[in-house]
């Protein structure tokens, strides 16, 4: 049964955290199906080494929300981008193997493939008009403009960038108009980029694309003292692949989760910025329809939660404390993510993937630190 044009916006903005904007989003999807033409959102992945939760199970829980809204959506797996962001150090064959081990966890995680298409960025660049299109957005930005937008690829020191550095963003920028995307569906820390896209589309004679971000999954270390706000604030406050502690991957042990997740930052009654409260309501009640804690009866005994607002209320009353929270969030990361490591155990393809993922995640950080 196909869903009403209200059941559609409701689905994509559990998704967008923020939505540029939502006036355009109603009259994109009314037109689109008035007209019975396809409507496609994207988004890229640079190929770095391990996957964590966020661009796993997070990002597949998304998906399935758009795809149920009828929309097509396209994955890019952006191997060049990677490279021009010294990744692997620009080794193509290794980056595009990283990709087909994103590619491998996606397809067991839970992700609902019907609708979604893998593309690769190595093959968009074969294309003349691709590189027509990134010349035409780089005459239509200013420099300074395109060196703001370095933000995505987590880059701050912006005098440290390499020139392959300040291609990255035009390359996002001509991925939407190439493939082509109606809705940019990436994380607020790509925001700057979409909004270049939304800049230069009347320049182009291209469709404004739609910019829906998604929430951003907090590390679970305590948060930065910062007087940043809003979407700079959230960027800071996200996991990070170069702090290990301060992500689950999808392929963590259960040692690794428990051991995680214990030293998590998680102050008691404390409901704002809380990795761990962050992790209950993005991923477990995504997944599951009950939150269900274990804890002896001189503590008030086992509780089950329908609701995260039922469980974050009690949480911030005292009513609910870390040491019971803790332990029935490793139990529930366990369980959604003991099929994936299962995979990659007994599937012999899929393992060699894996360790060789490992093994030059493992020797990109050696180089990296040898740079500093």
């Amino acid at each position: 049964m196909s869903l009403s044009l209200e059941e559609k916006i409701a689905l994509l903005k559990e998704v967008g955290e923020e939505i540029i904007d939502e006036v355009e989003l109603r009259e994109l999807i009314k037109w689109k199906t008035e007209h019975n033409q396809p409507i496609y959102a994207y988004d890229g992945f640079e190929p770095s080494g391990n996957i964590h939760i966020a661009q796993g199970l997070l990002r597949a829980i998304n998906v399935n929300k758009i795809t149920k809204a009828g929309i097509i959506f396209k994955f890019l797996v952006a191997d060049w981008h990677a490279a021009a962001n010294h990744k692997f150090k620009g080794n193509l064959d290794v980056i595009k193997k990283v990709g087909n081990f994103f590619i491998e966890v996606w397809k067991v995680c839970g992700m609902e493939l019907d609708k979604v298409e893998f593309i690769y960025a190595s093959d968009l660049v074969k294309d003349p008009k691709y590189w027509e299109l990134v010349l035409n957005i780089a005459i239509n930005s200013s420099l300074n403009r395109v060196i703001r937008c370095t933000q995505i690829m987590g880059r701050e020191d912006t005098d440290a960038l390499t020139a392959s550095q300040i291609l990255y963003p035009l390359m996002q920028a001509a991925d939407i108009f190439y493939l082509p995307a109606d809705i940019c569906q990436l994380g607020l820390d790509q925001r700057k980029v979409n909004m270049l896209a939304r800049e230069v589309a009347s320049k182009l004679n291209k469709p404004k694309p739609i910019s829906l971000s998604h929430h951003m999954l907090m590390g679970l270390g305590k948060p930065p003292d910062t007087e940043l706000t809003g979407v700079d604030r959230a960027i800071k406050l996200k996991m990070s692949k170069s702090d290990p502690d301060s992500a689950i991957f999808m392929l963590d042990s259960a040692e690794d989760i428990k051991r995680k997740i214990n030293k998590a930052y998680c102050p008691p009654e404390e409901i704002i910025e809380n990795p761990v409260l962050d992790y209950v309501k993005s991923i477990i009640f995504e997944l599951s329809d009950v939150f269900k804690v274990e804890r002896p009866d001189k503590y008030g005994g086992n509780i089950e939660y329908n609701s995260f607002t039922e469980l974050e209320e009690d949480y911030k009353n005292g009513k609910l404390n870390p040491p019971d929270l803790k332990p029935a969030v490793i139990k529930y990361l366990n369980q959604f993510l003991k099929p994936i490591r299962e995979h990659f155990e007994k599937n012999q393809e899929a393992k060699k993937l894996f360790e060789f993922v490992k093994k030059e995640d493992k020797k990109d950080k050696v180089a990296n630190k040898s740079k500093i």
